[in-house]
């Protein structure tokens, strides 16, 4: 058998895998990193991100601390806050306070720093002035709380991470398929894996778990998430099939946090089984909340106006897929169509257009034709007309006396020609993961014992998010976690 041996063992090469073997490698010991992908294909989910960053901030001077900005922008710039309060906030209220305290606090504490360390690695990031920005009264308003993006998306992120660990001199095996654990009932000793078809083993004195979760494999996503889950539409990589946590789990790990929830957005309903990484992120449709959600039987089915997409678009993938048939279509007209995200343009689209109602009811594939034609006759004389449209806010512009209310950005759906976008149900990361030790990012076992030499980060760590999932917490939480592992593992492996 083929043995190779390493101070520090990562299994997984996508962000948090990454930030864990840069991390630990700062100590000096020796870091591999295990990538079941082939080099082409390699990066994980990170690779298909977006590329936005939640972090917090409450100062310019802040955000200086992760990009360039000049004085000139600073002045006809509102870039809001995110402080540490406002962070937790969204992370509490999103997850109906479920999300583990201690697990929030060092996220939210460490992610400015995090942020500034990525920056230190190689990370280059920009301004999001693109998706989440839009010039109000001359002045640049930035919303959602997200100013910031790395540039080239998810896919940069790797990118520049990639060449970090080159220029730190971190051996990667791609091909190499984790299968299980070295592990004498003790302490964890390396990776048993699968490289380019052969049995090889790679021992360390340490080993860090990154490798996503169960978001690639339709039996565990039926088994864990529930009957239909099966039929989803997988956003990122297909190498993401649960490996690490079966492996960690086989040594009595102790699961943790939200086994039967998921990130799980809008996409495009005939995009491929899996991931692209030509298009990345733009089978996604996040312009809902200016139109309207319909479904096989001609009904809405959600308030596309709750919140900015930020705050819902995680959870109501899954609604779609809820849906008859697991499909909804996005319907807009002419007065929203300058608003519609970069995505709604590609040329992979399904997308009908008309110039009526009654023509546009006979274009939506599978949908009741006459009880969407009342849905829309029902909600354009619910809407209000107090509050005035504006969309860098929540603006107040709802219904009354309909069923689902639509809370903001209500708008009559009269004016042609009419736009209508075919979406399911795509899923990103799963939220159930293991269980760890909130001051090193070590696994603990069933009885919340750590287990010597096991680590973990990135999706795999358990109990941050419940239900839903503020938009760029990700790749932020995939680095402070991953930062956290790496450094532990590495003083461990030194034996400190």
């Amino acid at each position: 058998m083929e043995k190779h041996e390493y101070d520090v063992i990562v299994v997984g090469k996508g962000n948090a895998a990454l930030c864990s073997a840069l991390s630990a490698r700062e100590s000096g010991v020796k870091v591999a990193m295990l990538e079941a992908a082939a080099e082409d294909e390699s990066g994980g989910n990170s690779r298909f991100a977006g590329g936005v960053m939640r972090f917090a901030y409450a100062s310019v001077e802040d955000l200086r601390r992760v990009t360039d900005i000049s004085d000139e922008e600073a002045a006809s710039s509102d870039f809001g806050t995110n402080t540490r309060e406002e962070f937790l906030d969204v992370l509490f209220r999103l997850t109906s306070y479920r999300t583990d305290p201690d697990l929030s606090e060092l996220l939210v504490n460490r992610s400015l720093d995090t942020m500034a360390w990525l920056r230190s690695k190689g990370a280059r990031f920009v301004l999001n002035a693109g998706r989440q920005s839009a010039l109000v009264n001359g002045k640049r308003r930035y919303f959602g709380n997200m100013p910031i993006e790395v540039s080239g998306g998810g896919a940069g992120l790797v990118q520049y991470l990639d060449a970090g660990a080159k220029k730190a001199g971190i051996e990667v095996f791609y091909e190499t398929r984790a299968m299980s654990l070295l592990y004498d009932g003790e302490r964890v000793s390396g990776v048993r894996a699968q490289h380019k078809g052969k049995v090889a083993e790679f021992q360390a004195r340490a080993v860090v778990l990154a490798s996503g979760g169960f978001e690639a494999n339709p039996e565990m996503r039926a088994r864990y998430l529930g009957p239909g889950w099966e039929l989803a539409k997988v956003r990122g990589t297909r190498f993401n099939v649960g490996d690490g946590l079966k492996m960690a789990l086989d040594v009595g790990a102790a699961p943790y946090g939200n086994w039967s929830g998921c990130h799980a957005t809008g996409w495009d309903r005939y995009a491929p089984e899996f991931g692209d990484v030509n298009v990345g992120d733009q089978f996604q449709k996040h312009s809902y909340l200016f139109g309207l959600l319909i479904n096989a039987e001609g009904k809405r089915f959600v308030d596309e106006g709750a919140d900015f997409h930020s705050f819902t678009y995680a959870k109501y993938g899954g609604e779609v897929l809820k849906q008859p048939g697991q499909f909804a279509w996005q319907v807009f007209d002419s007065k929203v169509k300058h608003l519609l995200r970069s995505e709604y343009r590609i040329k992979f689209v399904t997308k009908v257009t008309a110039n009526t109602l009654e023509e546009l009811a006979s274009k939506l594939e599978g949908v009741n034709g006459p009880q969407f034609l009342k849905t829309i006759r029902e909600y354009n004389a619910a809407v209000q007309g107090s509050a005035a449209f504006e969309h860098t806010i929540k603006d107040g512009k709802c219904t009354a006396g309909i069923d689902p209310p639509k809370s903001n950005w209500a708008q009559p759906l009269d004016t042609p020609p009419y736009e209508a976008y075919a979406t399911t149900c795509g899923i990103t990361f799963t939220f159930g993961g293991l269980r760890v030790d909130k001051e090193t990012g070590q696994v603990l076992d069933v009885h919340f014992h750590p287990i010597p030499g096991l680590y973990t980060a990135g999706e795999m760590v358990g109990g941050l998010f419940y239900f839903n999932y503020p938009s760029g917490t990700g790749l932020v939480s995939g680095a402070v976690f991953g930062r956290m592992a790496g450094a532990s593992a590495a003083k461990a492996a030194r034996g400190n």
